[in-house]
Formats: C-alpha cells, structure tokens, sequence
C-alpha cells in the first residue's frame, strides 16, 4: 500500500477514533481501540451481544416485543441528544438501523460515526458539505441542498423508528411501485389510528398499548416533517419516549362464551383469527408455519 491510501485510509478512520476517544455515554458504543494489521486499519469495539436493530427487525424469527422497540428507541435517542448537546454540537449524519447496536440486554448504542459532522457555529442554522449517507434514511433537504441541520438526525430516527412500528425496510423495490418507499407510503396513516393499525408489524400480534401506538405514530409523524425547524429536539423526541413507554396494556377481562367464562389463553384461536383478519397491510405476507415476514429480500 503506498503512503497516499495509507494516509485515505487512516483520514476515513480518524473522524471515528477522535469522536468516540472525546465522548464517553452509555448509549455510544465504546471504541477499545485501533491497530494497523496486514495493510488493513483495524476499530476495536466492544462487544455487543445482541447484534444490530435491523437484525432483529428484518433477518430473526424472533420478533422483538413492543416494550423491547421502545427500549432500545429511547437508548438511540438518549445517544442522539448527548451528541446534539455537547459544546460543538455533533451531527451523526448515517442514523439508520444497522448503526444501532443491542447489548445482551438490548440496550441501544450508536456505532458508526465515520460520517459525524460537527454542527454550525457563529450562529449559523447548518453546515454545507458533500451529500453522503444512506438513502431513504437521510432527510430530505440534505439531499436535496447539502445543508445539513442537527435536526437532520431527527428525520433519521423517525425513519428508523416506523421501520420498528411495522417491521418493513425504508425502500424495498419488490414491493408495489407506490409502496417501496415506506414513508411516502405509511405517512397517511400516522394520524388515522385505524390505518395505524393496519400497518403494525404483525409479528406483534397486536400486544400493544393502542394510546402508546397513537403517541408512537405522532412522534413519527413530527420526526418526519419536511421542513426541519418543525421537527422535535432530539431532547423532546426523548421525554415523549419516556411518556409513551410508562404507557402499558390494559389486562385482557375475562368474556363469557355460550355460558362459559373465557380465559386470555382459552380465545387464543379466536384472537388469531381476529388479528388476520383486521390487518389488512398488502406489504406484509405470513409464510408457512405463521410466521409474518416483509417482502424485503434478506441480505
């Protein structure tokens, strides 16, 4: 390797070691150290058990629970505000599903920061600079100007945060030509608790507070604005999660059948049958053996 691509590579590297050597948090992942092996510069992480968020979410038969998604969003955002907060304000500028990172106890921390910006200065609203990132998850007034706001991240995190409401990938070209773009596609439903509904991911089996699917749903709505002055801080999109995760299901009341009290257990054949029924989402298809996939292709 010549001393020109030593030095690209160590440039493309530097940005990660200077950020996560300057900023220690529980929900940052931490960087143990780097090295320089077989031509190769090498990121020692810690280790984080649970593997990413989108693994969970799009390649496991195991569907997270609902109070897990809520979890592990809150530790995401808790990430994000430490960033928006320091003195030179951080933008992450890649927050998407597989840069979320789960511990054995699926706590969320932020890796990946070889794309991190710091914020504007002097007053200024953004940063210009060259459109990088991930498509689908980068707000759409970087990709279309290369200003970039601190609330840019926050398109991200509704992004990442309807992908977690309906167990579907942001952009999936095997789906029907108006329905690849899940943001474009779910947006309407966001305010409409009944199309809400309808597109939860179904491998939840409807186990889910309907107010904390409601607040859930607005955030997103809030997160996902065009404009970024009107999107929430990252500091509010984090006290809403804490609102909306104190939320819990009502206990399931026991109902009468031809005489017979029914137990939660005892309706279960009922219930399923309800819940195929009432979702209706063309996006979601279940495969032999009743487990609920989307149409994404596995990677």
């Amino acid at each position: 390797m010549t001393s020109t691509s030593l030095s690209g590579v160590v440039t493309a590297n530097q940005a990660e070691v200077e950020l996560l050597g300057k900023f220690i948090h529980p929900n940052l992942v931490k960087l143990l150290g780097y090295c320089w092996e077989d031509q190769e510069f090498l990121l020692v992480y810690e280790y984080m058990q649970e593997g990413s968020l989108e693994n969970h979410l799009f390649k496991s038969s195991e569907p997270l629970p609902w109070e897990t998604r809520i979890k592990i969003a809150m530790g995401a955002a808790q990430g994000l505000s430490f960033l928006h907060n320091t003195e030179r304000k951080v933008i992450y500028r890649d927050f998407k599903s597989s840069n979320v990172l789960l511990d054995g106890e699926f706590n969320a921390k932020l890796s990946d920061f070889g794309l991190a910006k710091l914020g504007p200065v002097n007053g200024e609203s953004h940063v210009s600079t060259m459109i990088v990132g991930t498509y689908g998850y980068a707000a759409p007034e970087y990709m279309i100007t290369g200003h970039l706001y601190v609330k840019s991240d926050v398109y991200g995190f509704g992004v990442v945060m309807l992908e977690m409401m309906t167990g579907l990938r942001v952009l999936d070209p095997n789906r029907p030509p108006s329905q690849q773009n899940l943001v474009d596609w779910a947006r309407p439903s966001l305010t409409d608790i009944k199309k809400l509904k309808g597109i939860m991911d179904p491998r939840l089996e409807q186990h889910y507070p309907s107010q904390g699917v409601i607040k859930a749903g607005e955030l997103i709505r809030k997160c996902l604005d065009v404009n970024p002055n009107h999107r929430p801080s990252m500091e509010k999109v984090v006290a809403s999660l804490e609102e909306i995760n104190a939320i819990r299901m009502k206990p399931k009341r026991l109902k009468i059948n031809n005489g017979h009290l029914m137990s939660p257990h005892h309706e279960q054949s009922y219930g399923d049958h309800r819940r195929e029924k009432c979702h209706r989402s063309p996006l979601h298809v279940k495969q032999r053996g009743g487990v609920w996939v989307d149409r994404s292709p596995v990677q």
